[in-house]
């Protein structure tokens, strides 16, 4: 096989699986780690992926839509459901914490603590799965409403800036040493509100969004005080981030 096709092929199995694993792929072509590696290096100069630790990932635009709601709010893969659990242990009993609309973000509802908290939220959907809880208050933004089940508009900023919260679990579509990002200035901003009013913001950052930089920035970088990510993620990556001054905790991945 001529190493175009061998490319070709890569790319189909990225389209096909989201992600390639340098070792697979190895043995798929029965060629080097070294000579994958460097397949994969050849690929990302022409921006078709983005190299990961040990593999690649599809390219990303700027402006990607986001996934549909069947899709954003299932079962999160082992790396995103690690990240989510080290997030939801630093919830102490009486904090009023805000948690988003993202699907890592879903992901932390079956980690909750046990004691009574406040919840502070833009999403319909973690709203009513957390309503009947006798532990946890919950105030849902107000505003329009997307077809997502989520608020991120003017109201929602102007409703979010009347309160103080104790912590905020923040992410993004992009996340590097330049900062938090979206694809839209409206969620970007709320994004931007919610550090704002918040005295502790932690970042949820699986590893494919590392490195990875997005339309509209929801927050510098410096604002974060700690961002968990998982043991796929970039060596690069993450000393970049640290460079800034952020603590980085790495969660192992968890069936």
């Amino acid at each position: 096989m001529f190493s175009d096709e061998r490319r070709d092929k890569i790319l189909e199995l990225l389209e096909k699986d989201g992600r390639v694993l340098a070792k697979e792929l190895a043995d798929l072509f029965e060629l080097s780690i070294d000579s994958i590696r460097r397949d994969l290096s050849i690929m990302e100069e022409k921006g078709l992926l983005r190299r990961t630790h040990g593999g690649a990932i599809p390219a990303v635009k700027v402006r990607q839509a986001p996934q549909p709601p069947s899709l954003r709010y299932q079962s999160g893969a082992p790396h995103q459901n690690a990240i989510s659990k080290m997030a939801a242990s630093f919830i102490k009993e009486a904090d009023t914490v805000f948690i988003g609309s993202g699907g890592i973000h879903f992901g932390m509802l079956p980690f909750l603590p046990s004691f009574p908290f406040t919840v502070v939220t833009n999403s319909i959907r973690i709203a009513d799965a957390l309503k009947e809880s006798d532990k946890i208050d919950v105030y849902l933004l107000g505003g329009k409403v997307k077809p997502s089940g989520n608020v991120s508009d003017t109201l929602a900023n102007d409703f979010l800036r009347q309160f103080t919260l104790d912590l905020c679990f923040a992410t993004g579509g992009g996340i590097s040493q330049n900062g938090l990002s979206t694809a839209t200035p409206e969620v970007a901003s709320l994004g931007r509100t919610a550090i704002a009013v918040s005295r502790k913001t932690i970042c949820l950052a699986p590893h494919e969004k590392l490195g990875v930089d997005f339309f509209a920035k929801s927050g510098a970088i410096t604002d974060i005080d700690l961002l968990i990510t998982d043991d796929e993620a970039s060596i690069e990556a993450i000393e970049a981030i640290e460079s800034k001054g952020v603590k980085v905790l790495i969660a192992s991945s968890i069936g």
